[in-house]
């Protein structure tokens, strides 16, 4: 495969090449927050009980999210490691096999989902007074599920060629679509019907058909590495379990995380629906503060994956020792602008005296572990593109259920709202630094 100098991450100054593929990421990072900031910033608006239910489907949106993403993360690394060898039929026939993964399981999540929505959030605490309005949301959400699906996986491929560019523009622009279309279909303005909680699941979805049709296009016009030929069950088959060897670790571990959220969030709908409104502002605005750092864990798997398939192990060492650098200096300053802006940033989202204190308590405590966090999602990243992906998932799970949950069940008790809070530092505190030795010894085995 004849790789321009671009796509090729197995030469040049390592601290160069993370730069030169993260900074257009944080683009395409911003453009995904800018969607959940978008539409709680204006469903904040309709009141306490419509941002209460939004906040109830950001668990269930993340379980599928994190399915979606975790068969992304294996598509991205079997195909980088592709690219690295210089393998160009093989990056072909991996590439063409994801999509049509993705496609059979966008169809099995819109089905079974569109038939639990009742169920499955009255056992997250959810009662009648929101569920009204869970309702209109996840039943407009279910429908578009395959363009939030196929784009996921399709983006991780284009990554895997090296480019980070048109994924992060394309997430931007949908970004900018669905922030215009929000206040439109909520509101009602101009010639638009007035349709609430509803609205922002329809603008949501009409953003995400932009990201699958670009990514499509890309795929099959300009990178040429899907075509449309006759099935071989066999080949297809194979690539599907090169594909889940990594993706589905990923995919359990990465829903254990939201699952994990909705058990926090059961615990807090005990304290109220004003308190479920404040985890789900903060919840937010740690997604858009850590923007820098997603960017740069969204390129190490395609980095090291290549420099794994380029048997380039020293780099691999070398992004390692740089990202967590940077994730630990970024992670100082990110927490001392938070604790300077938090209350005014909480205003921006809700008017109400007990959300305000909550959000404010939030940013002022959990940010103190965003280095270890990053430290651990960056590991996370590396591990998968090494074929490490149980030990992968095992961190991710046992910070999640492990240690998180059951702190926060216990620590709740005395102390409220913080101790569930810190309950959250103490877990990345733990993993990160475990992670570190993980990784080192795999490192220093290959």
């Amino acid at each position: 495969m004849n790789q321009s100098k671009e796509k090729d991450l197995t030469k040049g100054e390592v601290p160069h090449i993370l730069k030169k593929l993260t900074i257009p990421m944080i683009l395409g990072i911003l453009g995904l927050v800018i969607f959940n900031l978008v539409d709680t910033y204006f469903v904040g608006k309709l009141g306490t009980l419509q941002i209460a239910a939004l906040t109830y489907t950001f668990p269930v949106v993340l379980v599928i999210n994190s399915i979606n993403l975790g068969l992304g993360i294996g598509a991205a690394a079997v195909i980088s490691k592709a690219v690295g060898e210089n393998n160009r039929e093989k990056v072909i026939r991996l590439s063409t096999d994801s999509i049509s993964l993705g496609i059979v399981v966008a169809i099995i999540l819109a089905v079974v989902g569109e038939f639990t929505i009742k169920p499955l959030f009255t056992a997250l605490g959810a009662d009648e007074q929101v569920m009204v309005y869970i309702v209109q949301y996840m039943r407009v959400w279910y429908a578009g599920v395959p363009f939030v699906v196929i784009p996921m996986i399709g983006n991780n491929a284009i990554r895997a060629l090296g480019d980070t560019k048109t994924p992060s523009i394309v997430m931007l622009v949908a970004a900018i679509v669905n922030t215009i279309m929000d206040p439109l279909l909520i509101f009602g303005l101009g010639p638009f019907p007035e349709l609430g909680v509803q609205g922002a699941a329809i603008a949501t979805v009409i953003a995400r058909f932009i990201t699958f049709a670009v990514s499509l296009y890309v795929l099959i016009i300009r990178e040429k590495v899907i075509v449309v030929k006759v099935i071989k069950i066999k080949e297809m088959l194979h690539s599907w379990k090169d594909i889940l060897f990594i993706g589905l670790p990923n995919a359990i571990a990465r829903a254990v995380r939201p699952l994990g959220a909705g058990v926090i969030t059961r615990i807090i709908s005990g304290f109220g629906n004003v308190y479920v409104a404040a985890f789900g502002i903060g919840t937010r605005i740690e997604y858009f503060s850590l923007a820098v750092v997603s960017a740069l864990v969204a390129v190490i798997p395609v980095f090291v994956g290549q420099n794994f398939g380029g048997k380039r192990i020293d780099r691999i060492k070398e992004a390692i020792q740089v990202s967590k650098k940077f994730v630990i200096y970024y992670s100082i300053a990110a927490y001392i602008m938070l604790f300077l802006i938090a209350r005014p940033l909480a205003t921006l989202f809700s008017k109400e005296a007990v959300v305000i204190e909550n959000v404010v308590l939030y940013i002022r405590v959990v940010p103190l572990a965003y280095g270890f966090q990053g430290i651990l999602m960056i590991i996370n990243g590396a591990l998968n593109a090494i074929r490490k992906p149980i030990k992968a998932a095992l961190l991710n799970i046992i910070q999640m259920l492990g240690v998180y949950v059951p702190l926060a069940y216990f620590l709740s008790k005395p102390f409220g709202m913080v101790g569930i809070f810190i309950s959250l530092v103490i877990s990345y505190v733990i993993l990160g630094t475990i992670s570190i030795g993980i990784f080192n010894k795999e490192i220093n085995t290959l």
